[in-house]
Formats: structure tokens, sequence, C-alpha cells
């Protein structure tokens, strides 16, 4: 096998495991905050419960920019394990958390020393030969993709195998052995000599560096707003679901199949639309997948049933799955040389940016426009991306980066 394809394929499986280890915990969170933590009042299991889910976003948020860094002076791999083997243990840690202040604290670290995914696609993009890109991009992301969709799955079978702690002794342990994998099997040419030769600058002036290129800055955007039109809706989706299915039976499952039936399309259509950049221009395939994915955003306030609903959240994630590997390929191709990590560790942080601000301000204007209004929203602020994306892209300058 290509060395390309094995880094590929071990980097896939990572992904898959990075993500369902943090997306593993969201079926049971506030079960182990009542039967192994020992809350009792609901309201107060409910606000410890959202503070830890989001403690994760938010210090990824703030650290990806540095790790970014560090990977751009000494290499992807060294990110990829220092990320690996710290989530390994710091997920396993979270089996003995006593306390909700236990969890919320080893959740926050567990987001400041992240960075798998973006160092990762860093590695692939150094490694993959250019008239590939597009198929790499688009099979590693199906990793992530499946691994959020089965995440939870997984999560709610073994909790009614062995409990609520021994999951996260069993995730620390899945993503330790990933690490070793990478360790020893993915290789990367990474000169740290030609590296430490490279201008040093701090992570706020690499940020002005690279906002002047305005591609970049564009190419972020779609990442936010995609993560924030999927996101704001999601804590009110089982209730409309029961508003369109009239009646309680069969309700988890019907709620379960309009959550995952996105994923599962944008785990199958990504390597696809992955494929189909390299042969068209990942320019294309994104600017094709932006005005879907706007396009069937808004139809979902006016269904009827919840099989309509599915049917359109399944197209949904056909179009997403061109979005995030054409971003990849296209931030690649407008990032100067020497800067690949930190770029694609601010669009990690962009990511991780969406996935707070989508529910907070989707439940903060859901009394006032209600899930129909959200999902128009949505679908409009990717209409106005669309526009951005284009002029940006179809620039035929880029900025000068000035030391």
């Amino acid at each position: 096998m290509q060395r390309w394809k094995l880094n590929l394929v071990i980097l896939w499986f990572g992904s898959f495991l990075v993500m369902g280890g943090m997306t593993m915990v969201v079926p049971f969170l506030a079960l182990y905050l009542q039967q192994d933590i020992g809350l009792t009042d609901q309201h107060e299991i409910g606000v410890w419960a959202g503070l830890i889910f989001a403690a994760n976003f938010f210090t990824s948020f703030l650290f990806q920019p540095i790790w970014g860094k560090f990977a751009d002076k000494y290499g992807r791999k060294v990110m990829l394990l220092r990320s690996g083997f710290g989530m390994a243990i710091v997920t396993a840690l979270m089996g003995f958390a006593q306390t909700p202040l236990h969890l919320l604290l080893l959740r926050m670290l567990n987001g400041t020393i992240s960075g798998f995914n973006p160092a990762a696609i860093s590695l692939i993009s150094a490694t993959t030969p250019k008239e590939r890109m597009g198929f790499a991009m688009g099979v590693f992301q199906s990793g992530g993709v499946a691994g959020t969709i089965l995440g939870p799955l997984i999560g709610g079978i073994l909790a009614d195998m062995v409990g609520f702690r021994s999951i996260f002794f069993i995730t620390g342990a899945c993503i330790g052995i990933a690490s070793l994998i990478t360790m020893f099997l993915v290789r990367e040419k990474f000169d740290r000599e030609e590296a430490a030769h490279q201008p040093q600058v701090s992570v706020l002036e690499g940020f002005k560096q690279l906002s002047r290129i305005p591609q970049l800055m564009a190419l972020l955007a779609v990442t936010f707003l995609l993560q924030f039109a999927m996101l704001s809706p999601m804590s009110l989706l089982p209730i409309y679901v029961q508003e369109l299915h009239g009646s309680t039976e069969n309700l988890a499952l019907m709620a379960g199949l309009v959550s995952a039936v996105t994923g599962i399309s944008n785990m199958v259509c990504s390597p696809l639309l992955g494929r189909l950049s390299d042969r068209i221009g990942a320019q294309r395939v994104l600017l094709f997948s932006l005005a879907g994915a706007a396009i069937a955003l808004i139809p979902q306030a006016f269904v009827q049933n919840v099989w309509q609903l599915l049917a359109v959240r399944f197209l949904l994630g056909m179009f997403m799955g061109g979005l995030l590997p054409s971003v990849n390929s296209l931030i690649r191709q407008y990032t100067p040389d020497g800067m690949e990590s930190r770029a694609y560790s601010f669009n990690t942080s962009t990511l991780a940016l969406g996935n707070m601000v989508g529910p907070i301000v989707g439940g903060a204007v859901s009394g006032f426009i209600g899930i129909e209004g959200i999902f128009i929203m949505s679908g409009v602020f990717l209409f106005v991306n669309v526009v951005w994306v284009w002029f940006s892209l179809n620039s035929k300058s880029r900025s000068t980066i000035r030391p």
C-alpha cells in the first residue's frame, strides 16, 4: 500500500475513535450524574450536563491555534501522539470522577489537549498527491462523521452492558490503541531544522497574517455556519418530531432516525464528492454543496410529517458531505507553506465555536421564531455565505502575507 493511503487508513481509524469517544458520553451523561455521581435535583442535573457537554468545545476553541503553531514548528505526528495519548488518559480518568466539578474539569482538560483531527488533516494534506487530495479529505471526513453517529449508539449499548464508569475506561483504551498504531505506522516527511528557521510569530499574529487572505476567511465562515446550522435546532428536534409524528409511539426511534440520517448520508457521500472534487475542482463542489445545503435547510420548516423531514435531512447530509472535505482541500491551496497546521487549527476552532454558539442561539431565539424559524434563519445565513465564498474564491489575487 502506498504510504499516503496507509496514513489515511490509520488516521481514519483514529478519527473514528476520537470522535466516537467524544460523543459516546452524550446519551447517558445525565444518568451518569444521577446514578454514579449522586445528583438528585433535576434542574441541577440539567445545568451540570449542559456545562459539562459544552466545556470540551469551549477549551478546544481556545487551544486549537496554539497546538497548530506547535505542529508547524515540531511536526504533525508529534501533535497527533500528544493529543491521542493525552485524551486516552483524561478520558479514562473521567471514569473515576466523584463530583460534577471533577467531570467538568476533566472535560475542559480534554478539550485543552485535543487537536487530533487538525493535525491529522494537516499530515494528510502534506503526504497526499495533489490529484487525490479531495478523495483523501472526503474519506477522512467520513471517519469522523461515522464516529459522531455511532458514538452515542455504542455508548448507549455499553451503558446497559458494563455500566457508565466502564465506558470511560473502554473509550480511553481504544484511543490509546489508535495512538499506538499511529506512533508505529504513520510516517511524515517533516524537516524540523527548516521549520526552526521559519519566522516565529505568536498565535494572534499568525491569525492576523492568515486573515489577510480573504479566501481563508470565507472558508472558515463555511465551517462555522455549517456547525451552527446543524446544532442550533438540535435540542428542539425531538419536540418537532413529536409534533409531526402526532403520538408518543416509537417517538424515541423516530427522533433518533431524524438526528442520525443526516450523518449517515454525509458519511456515504463525503468520499464520493471528494473524488468528484479531484476531477472538477474543490471550488465547484464547495459552491454546489453549500448552495444545496442552504436549499435543503429551508423546507424543513414546512414539512407535514416525519417521513418528509427524514427525506429532506437525508438530502441535507448529502450536500454536507461535500463541504468540509472541499474546505480542507482549499485551505491547503490558499495557505502559505509552513502555516498549514495553524490554518487547520483555526478551522477546527471555528468548528468548535459553531458547536457552542449554535445550541445557545437556537435556544435563545426559539421562543420568538420557533424551530421553523431556526431552519429558515440558518438557510439564509448559508445563502449569504454562498455569495461571500463565490466572490472570495473568484478573486484573482491572494493578499500578501507580510512579516
